[in-house]
């Protein structure tokens, strides 16, 4: 029996998708670096608003668990596929955790981070979103 072009192997596709997903991930931790390094004062900003309203908090928890199942999916494929395993199962729980406490708690915290975090600290700590987001890159190409 021949196959259509139409017909795909479904372990490719979500082996694909979860492979963008995380290169796209990675790409988005390198562009905060930029934020952080170039835009220190926005960085903080928008720290301070997580959690601050219903859908800014659910599309951020969202927004972590997309790239946090891609991470646990595609770990067996990557080249550090133990730290791929950590990250994807930390964010996860994470994510699930802050979707039980309170919006209003969230807000607090995040905004007292950002208070404690001055825009030179943003900087300081941008080389750190570079290294991240590259090693991911790196990770799945």
């Amino acid at each position: 029996m021949t196959r259509s072009i139409y017909e795909f192997n479904d372990d490719i596709m979500l082996e694909d998708i979860a492979r963008y997903t995380v290169l796209g991930f990675g790409a988005f931790i390198i562009g905060a670096g930029f934020l952080m390094l170039l835009k220190p004062k926005r960085a903080r900003l928008l720290l301070r608003k997580a959690g601050s309203t219903n859908i800014i908090n659910y599309t951020e928890l969202i927004g972590r668990m997309i790239p946090a199942t891609a991470l646990i999916l595609y770990a067996d494929y990557s080249k550090f596929p133990f730290a791929f395993q950590v990250a994807g199962w930390f964010m996860l729980f994470t994510s699930m955790v802050l979707l039980i406490v309170p919006r209003k708690m969230h807000h607090q915290f995040s905004s007292a981070s950002a208070t404690l975090i001055k825009p030179l600290y943003f900087q300081f700590i941008s080389p750190l979103a570079f290294i991240i987001g590259g090693i991911i890159v790196y990770s799945v190409l």
